[in-house]
Parts: structure tokens; C-alpha cells; sequence
């Protein structure tokens, strides 16, 4: 149906859609050139900043000057499937001299994957100017593969840093202000997007770049049915921040013919206990005990590596069962592993009971099969050194799913166990972009005056590549705000 009557319209340099890491990123960088910024933000401001506001912010990084020494090939192992290897030799060649039809795909540049990881340390002393302080503090996990520092005071001191800061410069927010259509011009250059604002009314911000920003589409029930499956009806944001991501920076991109590129099936997931209402109230010591389903059987390997490369896997594994819940089950010797309590972020108590038969009635599993489950594990297991912080291979023996590490018998009460269910972190599904962060589409060119950043640009395929996320983010938004002021002659 055809809008009829005025539209208002608001011109500036810049318009960026969203207000998390990345989307402050490119407002302060184009901010910083001398652009005029709009910022459009469909919440409040007492709860901008997405999911940014609610995550630690890992980096992975060994120190504010090197990054870890994976990132690079652990992103390229996980670029998107197998590609032609007679167009894969393209990426030899500079970005605007590779075929077009390279360039469209999905499939991760090596070009954006160096700018990515050579644009890290720039980005952490940035960070810095902003007041923002790095530091190697502990983390959810009691083990882990792969070394991370954080913000202190995580997203929420990026948040409040880059938003003070451009509150005070030539950056305009427009709050409960949502985005649903790019406006283009005749040649197909983005002149800016059209927004509702809160009273309901149409406003064109209008603006010689446009920086989506805005999230992926983990709050759209009907995007995450469509792209992950049938069972997205049983999955939970991890923060409440992860509700306004609703995927119309990727939408309203794909309808102007933008290329996707990322996994749109697959997304980042951990494990949280669903009975708190608190953000990121994540479960992450399961691997000392086992996990069962609502049929009281266990159903994959809860330890076949540190927890911080576990816990996603299992997590999507318990989000096919019955129900999309799992339950941790565990006994007293829990105390034996130093500082567990660090893995428990959930404000709520174990389930707790004086044998097993108690335990899967308030549980309200069968009884049966529970303790068949608990009694099959405590035969398999094998004689060992029991060491919680190291990878200890105190296996099973002959069960099916097997326990890699850590496998004590379950026999000491009082018997305890945790809820937990799966959780969308971020989705994997967005926009193809190049390494200067512009969009590019179907037919393998630059969209002009587009440009998307964080979660809304597609990157990851299969397991998630930890502590990358807020990186990429901000490296990215750096870039789209540096070139977007510059299309706007700063």
C-alpha cells in the first residue's frame, strides 16, 4: 500500500542504524573526520546498546598489542564450506581485480580476515582514548583453549565511553526510532533509510553514507524459524538487549539486492539456566557431571574438551531435545573443583535432593531411566586421576555417548542439578561486505553508500569462533565510519 501524505526529513553526513559497539563505532569514527551523525536506535536510551550493553566483551588477544595466534586460521577453517578451488585463486589478486562472481559469495575473504586481525591493537588503544581499560580478568570459564582479555566493566564501559564521548560532538541520537527501508536514488547510490519514530510517524534521515549496524535476528521469531528451524520457538535471547535485534538492517538490504554471506542457519549459542530472569545467566560447568534430557538419557559427550569449546556444541544439542532443555546433573564431590561457583552466573539455586529417585521427580523426568542413565555411566568408568583443570582423560569405557574427562561416578548426595537450555547469542546470517566494510551485491559490487558492521554483517559458519564478535565490531565499525565521513567530503 502507498504512503501517502508528508514524510519529514532530516539530513546529516552520516546515518548509522543501531547503537551497540559496532554501531558507536562508526558514529565516533565518523564523528572524529568532522561528519554530522545520526544515530537511530529503536529502544530507549536507558537500554541502547543491544547486546553490547549485557556481554563481557571477550577479546582474543594475548596482550593489547597481539592478538592470539589462531585467529587468523581459525577463522579461515570456518570461511564457508568448499569453495572452487579455480575461483578460490582469485583471492590472489586485489578485491576489485577477483571475479565477480567471487566476490558475491558468501564465503570469507582472506582479505577481510587480515584487515580484521591486523586492525585489533589499533582498535584496543582507540578504545582507550574513550576510557576504556583492558585487563585479563576471570572469566566464566574454569578451563580454557584460548587466552582473553576484556573491557572492564565489559560492553557496557565500551557503551558508555563511545556514547559519552559522541554526546558531546556532532552526533544526533534518535531513540525508539526504528529503520525498516533504504532510500536509494536513481543510480542505486543509498541516500539514507526511512524510519518510524515513536509517535509512529515517517522520517527520512537522509545522508551521503548509511552504516547498518543494527544486529542481527535473534528477537524475530519468524527469521530464526525460517533461517534456523522448527525448534526456534524454543530458544531464548541471552540477554534482553538481543530482543530489539529484529533483522531489518539485513532485510531491507537483501530487498535492494545486497549478497548474503554467513551461516543463516546456524548461530552462536550458550548455556544458561532458564529459570533467571538476569542476563547471561549462563551454566557453564556441566562438563563435571552429566547432562540428560526430559527422557532422563544423556545424549551427547558434556567434556570432550576445555568448556570454552564445548559449551556451544552442547548447547545446540540440547536445544533439538524434547522440550529444547537439558538437565546437569551432578552429586557433592562438585566441591572438589576449585572455584566452580565462577561458572555459574545464574542467580538461582541447584535443584537439590537426597537421592536420585527425589531428584528426578522435582525434576519431573522418569525415574527409571534416570537411574538406568546415572547407573550404565558409574560401570563405564575407569580408574584415574580426577584433575578439573586440566584435560585429564578419565574417560568412560564402552558407553555410548562416551565421557572424555573429568567422569566420576554420580553417587554421593545430595544429588543437585541445574536447567539449562540454549540461548541465541548472535546470529551467523547478514551482509556480504569487503574489507572497507561496504555492502556488496548479488552481482559482486559495491552497493554505493552502504555499509554494515557487527552482527549485521555475515561471518561465521559451523562452530563459532570465540571472543570475536565485539573485536570485529568495532574494527569494522572503525572503518565504515572512516570511509562513510569520507564519501560525505571529510
Amino acid at each position: 500500500m502507498p504512503i501517502t501524505g508528508k514524510i519529514e526529513k532530516k539530513t546529516y553526513d552520516v546515518v548509522v542504524v543501531g547503537c551497540g559497539s559496532a554501531a558507536l563505532s562508526a558514529a565516533v569514527s565518523a564523528a572524529e573526520q568532522g561528519a554530522r551523525v545520526a544515530v537511530l536506535e529503536r529502544s530507549t536510551k536507558a537500554e541502547r546498546g543491544g547486546n553490547s550493553k549485557y556481554t563481557e566483551a571477550y577479546f582474543r588477544v594475548n596482550s593489547e598489542t597481539e592478538i592470539a595466534p589462531d585467529l587468523e586460521s581459525m577463522l579461515e577453517a570456518s570461511a564457508g564450506g568448499h569453495i572452487d578451488p579455480e575461483l578460490a585463486k582469485g583471492f590472489l589478486k586485489p578485491w576489485k581485480d577477483q571475479h565477480p562472481q567471487l566476490r558475491s559469495l558468501g564465503y570469507l575473504d582472506p582479505e577481510v580476515i587480515s584487515t580484521f586481525s591486523q586492525g585489533v591493537p589499533p582498535m584496543i588503544a582507540w578504545l582507550k582514548k574513550y576510557g576504556v581499560r583492558i585487563d585479563a580478568l576471570p572469566t566464566d570459564f574454569i578451563t580454557v583453549s584460548t587466552p582473553r582479555l576484556m573491557p572492564i566493566g565489559g560492553g557496557q564501559a565500551i557503551i558508555d565511553g563511545l556514547a559519552g564521548w559522541a554526546e558531546q560532538h556532532s552526533v544526533t541520537f534518535h531513540y525508539q526510532t526504528t529503520a525498516f527501508e533504504l532510500l536509494q536514488d536513481s543510480s542505486g547510490l543509498v541516500t539514507g533509510v526511512r524510519a518510524k519514530s515513536a509517535d509512529g510517524s515517517l522520517v527520512d534521515f537522509e545522508g551521503k553514507a548509511t552504516i547498518l549496524a543494527c544486529g542481527g535476528f535473534g528477537g524475530n521469531q519468524e527469521m530464526l524459524t525460517r533461517y534456523v528451524g522448527p525448534h526456534a520457538h524454543l530458544l531464548r535471547t541471552v540477554a534482553r538487549g538481543g530482543l530489539y535485534n529484529k533483522g531489518e538492517g539485513i532485510r531491507m538490504a537483501l530487498d535492494i539486492g545486497a549478497a548474503p554471506a554467513g551461516q543463516y542457519g546456524a548461530f552462536h549459542a550458550e548455556t544458561i539456566d532458564p529459570r533467571a530472569s538476569k542476563p547471561n545467566a549462563t551454566v557453564m560447568i556441566f562438563s563435571y557431571g552429566i547432562v540428560v534430557n526430559q527422557e532422563g538419557r544423556r545424549f551427547m559427550d558434556e567434556a570432550s574438551g576445555w568448556i570454552d569449546k564445548v559449551y556451544e556444541p552442547v548447547a545446540r544439542a540440547i536445544s533439538l531435545q524434547t522440550g529444547g532443555i537439558g538437565y546437569f546433573i551432578t552429586d557433592a564431590k562438585l566441591k572438589d573443583v576449585p572455584v566452580y561457583t565462577r561458572g555459574l552466573k545464574t542467580d538461582q539455586p541447584p535443584i537439590l535432593a537426597d537421592t536420585l529417585e527425589e531428584l528426578a521427580k522435582k525434576l519431573e523426568i522418569p525415574i527409571d531411566a534416570l537411574d538406568e542413565t546415572v547407573r550404565n555411566f558409574n560401570k563405564s568408568l575407569s580408574f584415574g586421576k580426577f584433575d578439573p583443570l586440566k584435560l585429564d582423560g578419565l574417560a568412560t569405557r564402552g558407553l555410548t555417548p562416551p565421557k572424555s574427562n573429568w567422569a566420576r561416578p554420580i553417587d554421593q548426595p545430595p544429588y543437585m542439578s541445574y536447567p539449562i537450555i540454549c540461548t541465541v547469542v548472535l546470529t551467523f546470517g547478514g551482509l556480504k561486505v569487503n574489507a572497507k566494510a561496504q555492502v556488496v551485491n548479488t552481482d559482486g559490487n559495491v552497493i554505493p553508500g552502504l555499509y554494515a558492521a557487527g552482527e549485521t554483517a555475515g561471518m561465521y559458519y559451523g562452530p563459532y569462533v570465540g571472543a570475536t564478535q565485539v573485536m570485529r565490531g568495532i574494527v569494522f565499525g572503525r572503518i565504515a565510519g572512516c570511509y562513510g565521513a569520507h564519501d560525505a567530503g571529510h
